[in-house]
């Protein structure tokens, strides 16, 4: 997500990190490598100028504080700038309606009728009750899909297939929505070119009819400027409350986002960075701003972590490790619980100083290592993976024929899981150790109590 943007900001950031003091010259000569990074991203050229024009701005006016590096305090206005710039703070839903209701728009192929099923399970682990609407009349499998989607998820899809008036769609969408008690409508509408009027006056009667609390541009992150020029025109035509941002996760340069807040004065609220239902979470400019920056986002990463760990789960396996009770099939759980969370890109991603731990770095490698490391677990019996012990010769040639590796790989695959045992070993007696000791807890860095 905005890979070059960010590696290119990286460098800029080299020579802003080195002044010794701030001077007009030196802000202005390091400020240009930013502005070309922008600029090269696709952000409009307009927003890329009046930004480095408040960065400037603002870096020359302030006083050095004392013990701060003047280059640290430049890029500190430029992360301020950039919070600012993506809107400030993340815009919530207004769903005040009973039922409330949701129009999805955009161009073909931007992710709309995805987007509505990943919108819909959001709204349903807060607690609503959502009803999708197949209100797309002119792709042949627009309706097929979203059905597909919402029994993935289980949520209702209201489709009549064969039906060709929107409008009336809505009115049977809006009676099954009150008598079954669904709280959230969520219209997925037809894609549509901007300059087509016919189709954007049917949404036009479609608002007037549904009068939604929220009207959402569904938007491909990878359109760069002309996204600018979709959305102005949906928002005149419309009124548009607010936006989503689609496939941030195939698009290394993030103008889209970068130029849309600023040129219609609507926020982005969510945001879509990959193909699962999962893959969909609230807009957050300072999250987005540090991850851009470079600087991670913990903060995600947690709330992501928070969502698909079972804390009990978690609690029991801690006192195993700390045990040296870890076997082959915790570990297993550990790896199907940590690739719940994401790629490893993805999660590296959010980690302070991950853009340069990615660089260079063959993650597709580390993949697929950890999934012949899986297949060889899952080739093995329950009792095999809770005793690794009795894995003689003739067992480990059945896992290994089992799970398409050479004996000799299985066999690095076990004694490197030999040796984290013996550490975990190790990392519990010391603990002990210091609790008796006094020292409460143990080590900061060491597993928590």
């Amino acid at each position: 997500m905005f890979d070059s943007l960010s590696n290119k900001l990286q460098n800029a950031f080299k020579n802003l990190r080195g002044l010794g003091k701030i001077s007009e010259a030196n802000v202005s000569d390091s400020l240009r490598e930013v502005r070309l990074a922008l600029l090269e991203a696709d952000v409009n050229f307009k927003v890329a100028r009046d930004f480095i024009e408040r960065v400037k701005t603002k870096a020359l006016g302030q006083e050095v504080i004392q013990s701060v590096h003047p280059g640290q305090q430049i890029i500190k206005v430029i992360h301020d700038e950039l919070v600012e710039l993506l809107g400030s703070a993340n815009a919530g839903l207004n769903l005040s309606g009973n039922p409330a209701c949701v129009m999805m728009v955009g161009l073909h192929g931007s992710g709309k009728t995805t987007s509505s099923a990943k919108l819909a399970r959001l709204l349903l682990k807060q607690g609503r009750t959502p009803l999708l609407v197949a209100a797309d009349v002119y792709r042949p499998a627009a309706m097929d899909q979203l059905e597909t989607l919402a029994k993935q998820i289980d949520i209702p899809a209201y489709v009549r297939k064969g039906e060709t008036d929107v409008l009336k769609i809505a009115r049977g969408a809006l009676e099954y929505a009150r008598e079954n008690n669904r709280n959230t409508l969520i219209f997925d509408t037809a894609g549509r070119l901007q300059i087509d009027e016919p189709l954007v006056q049917e949404l036009v009667r479609l608002r007037d009819l549904v009068k939604p609390q929220e009207i959402l541009l569904v938007l491909d992150a990878a359109t760069g400027q002309e996204a600018v020029n979709v959305a102005t025109h949906f928002d005149q035509a419309l009124n548009i409350t607010g936006s989503i941002l689609t496939k941030l996760d195939g698009d290394a340069r993030g103008g889209a986002a970068l130029s849309l807040k600023a040129v219609t004065g609507k926020p982005i609220k969510l945001a879509g960075a990959g193909e699962k239902v999962e893959d969909f979470e609230p807009f957050h400019p300072e999250r987005m701003a540090s991850r851009i920056l470079g600087m991670g986002d913990v903060v995600s990463l947690v709330e992501r972590a928070a969502e698909v760990v079972d804390e009990d789960e978690a609690k029991r396996m801690e006192e195993k490790m700390r045990k040296g009770q870890f076997t082959l099939e915790d570990f297993l759980e550990q790896f199907r619980q940590m690739k719940k969370l994401g790629s490893l890109e993805s999660i590296l991603g959010m980690l302070p100083g991950g853009s340069d731990m990615l660089k260079g770095a063959d993650l597709n490698k580390q993949e697929k290592e950890f999934k012949r490391m899986e297949g060889m677990i899952c080739a093995m019996t329950l009792k095999e993976r809770q005793q690794p012990q009795i894995l003689n010769a003739k067992r480990r040639i059945r896992i290994a024929k089992g799970s398409g590796v050479s004996v000799s790989e299985l066999n690095t695959m076990l004694n490197k899981f030999g040796q984290m045992q013996q550490m975990m070993k190790k990392m519990g007696k010391f603990q002990k150790m210091m609790m008796k000791r006094g020292g409460g807890g143990g080590m900061p860095g060491m597993l928590g109590r």
